[in-house]
């Protein structure tokens, strides 16, 4: 464009944009922040090819939370630690949790779902400081209250199997728009209401064509390939109240966060109403949770009940890596730090002038070392090498 143009000005190369990043992500990793008394640290695995996972740690003062009008936002969040390792268990993440004390001091919760080695280490760091509380986060135990009753439900696992084949009959059709949503084998029970609601609607246009039918599609192809979804249209029902209720509570704790009294509120609410019997043991089920959570604030605070920011931030960081996550872990995982917090030209300008390109470059050598790629070229290596000789042999 400046060739076109005729502007005379050198344009840095993806490298050094590159660079700039990951020196904005140290900075903010590693500058100084203040010791207080109601820092929330948000933690979550993160993982990628090989035997690395990094634990993440944000965080954000109590002072700082946003109002219940809105939720939290990357820039919100301060990026504290990044871990590395090739293992972990509760040890391990107990002095990962140690370690970090020295950055912001002991905080007054931490934040996280129910992982095994996460919580273990969780609930050590807890007992060695009793101010300390630690949240579950709301969305996890909403998916693993969804999954005790989907697990119960056959008919669940039989519209599963059935919507699956469905989609795998539909996609190279004239019928491919009525093809129902991927299932993730991840976290599936954080996202049924993607299938539960293209059901619903497969459901209501079926019963349009019935009635209206349209030239532009062949009728007896949509009762042969989709006419059985009528067989579930009461459970379908079930399902998206069951999802409402559940939908309704992370929400509602998303904004709001857990205090005395929280549950008592949401019950009061006329969109959290439940009818059929698997909605009321639900919403019974996250009442209960509630309570039990919110009884770790004191009278009149406030404690974070939402840990999306990080799953956010993960998702991010997937997205700048594109095919890079094959490679494992690299130096980008810096900029996971350069997304949050807020950036200014005066964050930037300190960035660039205190932090050399040697730093980034010694701090992936003490953090990740080796990476997957690097190993990767290591063994092409070794088998061109292989190959010359065999070659040599040969000849």
């Amino acid at each position: 464009m400046f060739e076109s143009l005729g502007i005379k000005q050198s344009v840095p190369t993806w490298y050094s944009v590159r660079l700039w990043l990951l020196r904005l992500g140290y900075y903010k990793l590693t500058r100084k922040k203040e010791h207080a008394e109601d820092w929330i640290w948000i933690i979550d695995h993160t993982i990628q090819w090989g035997q690395e996972k990094c634990l993440a740690i944000l965080g954000i003062r109590q002072s700082s939370l946003p109002d219940s009008e809105t939720t939290l936002y990357h820039e919100d969040v301060e990026p504290l630690a990044l871990y590395p390792v090739t293992r972990s268990n509760g040890d391990i993440v107990y002095q990962q949790l140690e370690k970090t004390i020295a950055i912001t001091g002991v905080p007054r919760e931490i934040i996280a779902d129910g992982g095994t080695d996460i919580k273990a280490g969780v609930e050590r760091f807890c007992n060695r400081h009793p101010r300390t509380c630690f949240i579950y986060d709301i969305k996890h135990k909403a998916a693993t209250v969804l999954k005790q009753y989907l697990n119960a439900d056959t008919s669940w696992d039989e519209f599963a199997k059935q919507a699956s084949s469905t989609g795998k009959q539909l996609q190279q059709t004239d019928l491919a728009a009525l093809a129902p949503p991927n299932q993730r084998t991840k976290s599936r029970y954080m996202n049924i209401d993607r299938l539960v609601n293209w059901a619903h609607q497969t459901l209501a246009f079926r019963d349009q064509q019935a009635e209206f039918p349209s030239s532009n599609y062949d009728q007896d192809s949509l009762k042969a390939k989709l006419g059985w979804i009528s067989a579930y249209r009461p459970r379908i029902a079930q399902w998206q109240e069951v999802i409402h209720v559940v939908e309704s509570a992370v929400s509602f704790i998303r904004f709001h966060g857990f205090y005395r009294g929280c549950q008592a509120d949401l019950a009061r609410e006329s969109f959290f109403k439940a009818f059929s019997q698997p909605a009321i043991s639900i919403r019974e089920d996250l009442l209960v949770f509630m309570k039990k959570e919110s009884e770790k604030a004191e009278p009149q605070e406030r404690l974070l009940g939402s840990s999306e920011v990080i799953e956010s931030v993960f998702g991010k960081l997937k997205y700048l890596e594109n095919d890079q996550s094959k490679s494992g872990f690299t130096a980008l995982l810096l900029s996971l730090a350069a997304s949050l917090s807020t950036t200014t030209t005066e964050v930037v300008h300190k960035a660039m002038e205190s932090v050399p390109t040697k730093k980034v470059f010694q701090w992936f050598k003490d953090n990740i070392g080796q990476s997957v790629q690097s190993k990767r070229k290591e063994v092409n290596n070794i088998a061109r090498q292989a190959e010359q000789f065999w070659d040599y042999e040969i000849a």
